[in-house]
């Protein structure tokens, strides 16, 4: 639970502050949406798609403040406050696409 001894409903307005700007400034490390494939960084973990995020809810977060941060993007996309991220990612530039695009055969 966002890596904290309290419910997401009950965390502190400045925890909550504090845990959106390190998540801000976490992007995926390895895996599909790793630097490998998206590079430089990868994908920022606010815009990992709900599908992958509860892959890792399934099977286990990876260890350490990582998948701390994973679980708590994963909470927070699951109860439907994916809004809380839009200032983020206007800061950011715009949600990144994670759609593989389909490459043009009709040239």
């Amino acid at each position: 639970m966002l890596g904290l001894p309290m419910d997401v409903t009950e965390i502190d307005r400045e925890d909550f502050r504090n845990l959106l700007v390190e998540i801000s400034k976490t992007w995926m490390p390895f895996g599909k949406f790793g630097p490998k494939d998206y590079p430089p960084r990868g994908v920022p973990i606010i815009d990992l798609p709900p599908e992958y995020l509860a892959w890792f809810s399934e099977r286990g977060f990876p260890k350490g403040r990582l998948g701390e941060l994973l679980q708590a993007v994963h909470e927070i996309k699951e109860v439907g406050m994916d809004m809380v991220f839009e200032p983020i990612r206007q800061v950011n530039g715009g949600r990144v696409s994670t759609r593989k695009r389909k490459p043009r055969t009709d040239f």
